[in-house]
């Protein structure tokens, strides 16, 4: 899953950020709505958690933007106020919800993560394909019920090949949702993390690679 987080509190951006690396997500961090703008306009986002009160660009302009631009992105909005009134506001943008601060980081986490299943066709809670199963939430995959401890990069490539239910998935692809906009696009970090999946998945292998167009399970 990809995110952007839009916050003009630095500390609580990066901390924010973060957080959403430890749970496997590849995440772009902004501190204004212009930056915000640029971002969206140039990369496919999942989820963008989003600052109400922002600089340069509201908060408000850069969710009207999202739903202008008809794209699949989910927002959750951000905002210190927790006023009623202004948790309607904010939804009535177009925002799909609405989290007032200070909040809890395992709330968030919930949320972010119920927006990304939103954002693509709907699948299962717990992903199950080819003997294995992997759960999004507990961040755990067993192979034919035997846990297989996997690195955060390692368990976002297989979440992405496990959602695309045997679909095949390019390198570009995989670069995308898996890591951040500060990754090499030609850095071979997709191929290395293949490798290692696979032999962490043991025999016999469910990555398959396509010659020339990326990987399936």
């Amino acid at each position: 899953m990809r995110v952007l987080v839009v916050e003009d509190e630095q500390l609580l951006a990066d901390a924010v950020a973060t957080g959403l690396r430890r749970e496997a997500m590849a995440v772009d961090v902004v501190y204004d709505g212009a930056a915000a703008l640029d971002r969206i306009e140039l990369n496919d986002y999942d989820v963008v958690v989003l600052d109400r009160d922002l600089p340069l660009v509201h908060g408000d302009d850069v969710c009207r933007r999202v739903i202008e631009l008809g794209i699949p992105t989910r927002v959750l909005m951000l905002t210190a106020a927790g006023d009623i009134s202004e948790r309607v506001a904010g939804l009535e943008l177009g925002a799909d919800d609405y989290l007032p601060k200070p909040f809890a980081f395992s709330e968030l986490i919930a949320r972010v993560r119920a927006l990304g299943r939103r954002a693509t066709q709907a699948l299962p809670p717990v992903l199950e394909r080819a003997g294995i199963r992997l759960d999004p939430n507990r961040r755990e995959v067993f192979r034919d019920d035997k846990q297989v401890q996997l690195a955060p990069k390692e368990f976002a490539v297989l979440e992405v090949l496990m959602r695309s239910e045997g679909a095949v998935v390019s390198a570009e692809q995989l670069l995308e949702k898996a890591w951040d906009e500060h990754t090499d696009p030609f850095t071979n970090v997709v191929r290395v993390t293949v490798m290692t999946l696979r032999r962490k998945l043991g025999e016999p292998p469910v990555i398959i690679t396509v010659p020339g167009s990326g990987y399936r399970i």
